[in-house]
């Protein structure tokens, strides 16, 4: 189970933007990866496909690993792991480990 959830506010632990925070865009499961909206910028180079499309280099998010992620948890404003607890009503929820609270 993933404990990054997209629209996670997150903050990168390593790699050339470690220390940068970020929103979950698209999160990959079964390869263990996110999408990280201005993080781990590549360039492409694609070909113009249509008449309206503009052929060149094109910025855009590549993939990084979840193990590099760290969630940042609203209520004290910093990274923090993630853990989870069950409610009295029997949901399964998601808690920040230092405060407590409901992520």
């Amino acid at each position: 189970m993933s404990k990054i959830k997209k629209n996670d506010i997150v903050k990168i632990l390593a790699g050339r933007d470690s220390g940068k925070t970020g929103k979950v865009l698209t999160v990959f499961p079964k390869k263990m990866k996110a999408l990280v909206q201005g993080i781990n910028m590549v360039k492409k180079h694609s070909r113009r496909k249509s008449n309206d499309q503009q052929a060149g280099i094109i910025h855009k998010e590549s993939s990084i690993d979840i193990s590099n992620l760290m969630v940042i948890c609203q209520k004290c404003s910093r990274a923090v792991r993630v853990g989870s607890s069950k409610l009295s009503d029997g949901t399964k929820v998601r808690i920040c480990k230092k405060c407590k609270e409901i992520i």
